[in-house]
């Protein structure tokens, strides 16, 4: 083993076999540990969604309980509406297939990218509202470090997470479980202590409910609240980040979907509503340096141990719980961004590049991306929460708002064949209202103070997704083209033995790709061009086990039997000749490794081998189309002469590939 695996080991762990049963265990995730990894995306939000929701009433304060209590309900809303994503789409995808699949095409792009943003969004927020809460323990000296600090704590998670989804979770679930249990015991002492102002706070929000009104009229009092109640509104992004990650969760994934939702709209409804109530009955107000959170919190902690060391050291604590929950919660990111990017490359709207699996069976290319984009945004913005809050969750609710109406114009539809379609329909129409009215609150309150750089960036993901499904589309079109033109009809009998292989004689290595129009191309200009040199033929093939195939076992034994009958059809062609053939198949999430080691082992059983590659040839090649590729036969190629042997690599010019239809066309 080279160096350089030893230390890939160390980092990043074992490879895991994707073909044995406990692999898929191994990294499938329980309820509870979606919960943890998924559900702390929106419960994180407690720590700056509430203060700066509570901070917008401004001298209106007493409004408060409304922004407590339509928290919870839309949580429920919107969790119950989703549950129908996890029904429908038990493989994953959430709003984005959702969308696709309900909508259209396009819905599914606007969706998939709003998507994207915001999972880039949900990194950087998370770790710049936790460096926020950690240096509020620290003097005002010490802020100058703050952002070299989120920046090196964004390296260690983009790290756990290469290892995989499940070593990351299980490293932060104490923290996760200690912020829970710490935050509910401050929140409900808060409460308690305060029971005889409880007990005022619905008569006081009454009047001052009154007074805005007749003062300053309904328009104002609605606008006030629904500004402050925006401000908030990235408390639900973790309901999304569940319904995408289905395909993560242990079986049964839907039940397991389902209880995850659960935990996670019960945790956060009752964290972002309890924390608004603190605020108010402790008559929180704004320190420079110091999170609202910190503020409040402090008071509660000196009621409750009179001690002022015991009440700071518990302090430090619990605000160390909250910085390291919104690093759990930038973790969410980094499971949904991935998933996104996974989803959208077998639609052909980013580089197939993104479905690809590591070794450790997580989507590598997509959190490098991921990890990536969210630094940039952290240095771009200094990593300043107040900025990013208003970049933030309008994309959120944009994809809520396309997946619900999906839905219900699915239970619609669904009337004429479904007896129990009105109750789904009901909840998915009430989810669409809430979700869309939302949107436009956000987009009205947040557009002038910012958020039109998230839509900006928005529609360019989306427009460089269109590019990137256009050169994919036509590339389909093209080898469709190529494989009229150069496939044989299998007209030969299986029953056809092959002559013996010669290992000592000449013998042609054929790799073979996803197109058997290429693969014969190259068969034929190796017999063309060398007629008789080679006594044998050894076609190989290397199916990637990507984020599709590892689904389920099922998918796995479909890509195992495409590979073996496309081999299967280059052996039996030469059969029918009367050739010497075998086929050799492997399978891996790394497809350049696993070909290498193919090869390596065939020269070593056929010395004298040239092996064959082909390339498809595009008219005004560039950057751009070289990025949506593999470069495979390439990587392959240079690996070979290294070690002093040849491949040759026949081209296949895709403009100059016409079906028969065409050519007797032009002819007329």
């Amino acid at each position: 083993m080279s160096i350089a695996e030893r230390a890939r080991r160390v980092l990043i762990g074992k490879p895991l076999d994707p073909f044995d049963t406990g692999t898929r265990k191994h990294v499938a995730l329980v309820a509870f540990l979606a919960w943890i990894g998924l559900g702390a995306d929106g419960l994180s939000s407690a720590c700056y969604g509430p203060a700066e929701a509570f901070l917008a009433l401004g001298a209106h304060v007493h409004l408060a309980p409304w922004l407590a209590l339509a928290t919870a309900v839309t949580v429920f809303i919107i969790a119950a509406s989703y549950n129908q994503v996890i029904d429908l789409f038990p493989s994953g995808g959430g709003g984005y297939k959702a969308s696709t699949k309900l909508v259209g095409m396009r819905a599914g792009l606007v969706s998939g990218s709003a998507l994207i943003v915001d999972y880039v969004l949900t990194i950087a927020i998370s770790i710049a509202s936790g460096g926020d809460a950690l240096f509020s323990l620290l003097e005002a000296d010490a802020q100058g470090w703050k952002l070299a600090v989120e920046a090196a704590v964004l390296g260690v998670l983009l790290w756990l997470n290469l290892r995989g989804a499940k070593e990351s979770i299980r490293w932060l679930a104490p923290i996760f479980l200690g912020f829970v249990i710490s935050h509910l015991w401050v929140i409900g002492y808060g409460i308690f202590a305060h029971r005889e102002g409880l007990a005022l706070v619905v008569p006081q929000t009454m009047e001052e409910t009154r007074s805005v009104i007749g003062e300053q009229g309904w328009l104002f009092a609605i606008a006030l609240f629904l500004r402050a109640y925006s401000l908030g509104a990235g408390t639900y992004t973790g309901i999304e980040a569940v319904s995408n990650n289905v395909h993560s969760l242990a079986e049964p994934r839907v039940r397991t979907g389902h209880w995850t939702m659960f935990y996670m709209a019960l945790s956060l409804a009752a964290m972002a509503a309890g924390t608004v109530l603190i605020y108010l009955l402790w008559n929180a107000t704004p320190v420079d340096g110091q999170t609202m959170n910190a503020v409040a919190f402090r008071s509660v902690l000196q009621a409750a141990l009179p001690d002022p060391g015991h009440a700071h050291i518990a302090l430090v604590i619990v605000l160390m719980l909250e910085a390291g929950l919104l690093l759990v919660a930038a973790n969410t990111g980094f499971m949904g961004g991935p998933a996104v990017l996974a989803s959208m490359a077998s639609d052909g709207w980013v580089p197939r590049q993104f479905r690809q699996l590591s070794s450790r069976m997580v989507t590598q290319n997509g959190l490098l991306v991921m990890g990536i984009s969210a630094l940039v945004v952290l240095l771009a913005t200094g990593g300043d929460v107040s900025l990013l809050v208003v970049l933030y969750s309008i994309n959120v609710f944009l994809t809520f708002s396309i997946t619900l109406f999906g839905l219900s114009r699915h239970w619609f539809e669904q009337r004429r064949i479904m007896t129990r379609w009105k109750r789904p329909f009901l909840l998915a129409v009430i989810g669409f209202v809430v979700a869309a009215a939302m949107l436009m609150v956000i987009v009205v309150e947040k557009i002038t103070h910012g958020a039109w750089v998230t839509l900006l960036v928005t529609s360019a993901v989306a427009g460089v997704c269109m590019l990137v499904r256009r050169h994919y589309d036509e590339v389909k079109t093209m080898v469709a083209r190529i494989d009229d033109t150069y496939v044989v009809r299998q007209d030969w009998s299986e029953h056809i033995k092959s002559p013996p292989m010669e290992p000592a004689e000449p013998t042609a290595i054929i790799l073979i790709g996803a197109s058997r129009g290429a693969g014969m191309r190259t068969l034929k200009w190796v017999l063309e061009n060398s007629p008789g040199r080679f006594r044998n033929f050894v076609f190989v093939s290397v199916g990637e086990i990507d984020r599709d195939s590892f689904d389920t076992e099922r998918t796995l034994a479909l890509l195992k039997s495409r590979v073996t009958n496309s081999l299967g059809y280059f052996t039996g062609y030469c059969r029918s000749r009367g050739l010497a053939s075998e086929a050799v198949d492997g399978y891996g999430a790394d497809p350049l490794h696993e070909l290498l080691t193919l090869v390596d082992e065939l020269y070593q059983r056929y010395p004298k081998a040239t092996c064959f590659g082909s390339k498809l040839v595009f008219e005004g090649e560039n950057l751009f189309t070289a990025l949506l590729h593999n470069q495979l036969p390439f990587a392959v190629q240079r690996h070979l002469h290294l070690s002093g042997r040849e491949l040759i690599i026949v081209p296949v010019p895709v403009p100059e590939i016409h079906t028969k239809v065409e050519r007797q066309t032009r002819l007329h």
